[in-house]
């Protein structure tokens, strides 16, 4: 039976005490054999309830007596997903906060985390040109729904390769807003640094306030890290200004992933779309950095230009 003092709060088709009781049994009380990830705030543990369903479960670690970071996280990534739903941003299904357990219950990505797949040569072999594509497309949509289509816009502040999930079909989902800034017009914003090394945008080395373009910052660095099949290095950056990708199709080879064969023109042509975006996100004044909606407008534009054109 749940604890008399749990907190347990549905928000789709599945109900409360019955929710944690199946929970508890799917994982033997969260029994190490069943996790599968772990992070800086929790683990994240495979359940299949009594219905089949599968679901991702992320229990958090318990906090020490006094900490409120730990409870600031939880309430940060419920508010979040329960203000959302989109098919690139993963889905919550409920949460239990409680002294004894404090978890989140997500449905379940087959494939994991874009850059557990990146980092194996027989996955990302995989991962093929048009599904890399498509995984860049998919995540400055949801960026461009976050910001633009929600209210008050949310800024997730950690994207990265970890914390992109895809299903089976390789369709990517934004996940883990336990970081996740709301941003509020009656607030200044100004915040703590947050974020993934490599990602978390220049501007954070003089001003702690939050905006959309920390975002798009991070997602400049994630295209390019989705076509070359690594993170990119300062010198793999450089290589975006250099005069070949200025030429129409003449993208550097260092930019793209030899794991796999040449992209036909199709996806070149998107490809280097893509690219040429890149370019203004990573832009270390963030005025001159695109928003994630013109981002996301350009994207789908050009693609489809681009399949008009074949």
């Amino acid at each position: 039976m749940p604890p008399k003092e749990f907190e347990l709060r549905s928000i789709s088709i599945f109900g409360g005490k019955l929710l944690y009781e199946e929970i508890i049994k799917a994982t033997e009380d969260f029994d190490d054999s069943y996790c599968i990830g772990r992070g800086g705030v929790g683990r994240v543990y495979k359940a299949k309830l009594p219905s089949d369903d599968l679901v991702a479960v992320k229990k958090l670690h318990s906090p020490c007596d006094g900490e409120r970071s730990f409870q600031k996280e939880f309430l940060n990534e419920v508010r979040a997903l329960t203000e959302i739903r989109h098919r690139n941003i993963v889905k919550l299904f409920g949460f239990c906060s409680h002294s004894r357990h404090s978890f989140l219950v997500y449905e379940y990505l087959e494939r994991g985390s874009l850059f557990s797949i990146l980092a194996n040569d027989e996955e990302a072999s995989k991962l093929d040109w048009s599904k890399r594509v498509n995984i860049i497309k998919g995540v400055a949509h949801g960026l461009s729904y976050m910001h633009s289509d929600v209210s008050p816009p949310i800024v997730h502040r950690d994207i990265s390769s970890k914390n992109i999930l895809l299903d089976a079909e390789y369709e990517a989902c934004i996940s883990d807003f336990g970081t996740a800034k709301l941003l509020e017009q009656d607030s200044s914003n100004w915040t703590a640094v947050a974020g993934t090394f490599g990602y978390v945008a220049p501007e954070f080395a003089y001003t702690l306030k939050v905006t959309e373009k920390c975002d798009v910052y991070s997602f400049g660095v994630l295209a390019l890290e989705v076509i070359k099949g690594q993170y990119p290095n300062n010198i793999l950056i450089g290589s975006l200004l250099s005069p070949a990708l200025s030429r129409e199709g003449k993208i550097p080879v260092e930019l793209l992933d030899g794991r796999l064969p040449p992209p036909t023109d199709k996806v070149l042509d998107e490809i280097f779309t893509i690219l040429k975006l890149a370019v203004p996100c990573l832009h270390a004044n963030p005025k001159f950095r695109p928003s994630m909606l013109d981002a996301s407008q350009i994207i789908a534009l050009e693609f489809s230009q681009i399949e008009n054109d074949r």
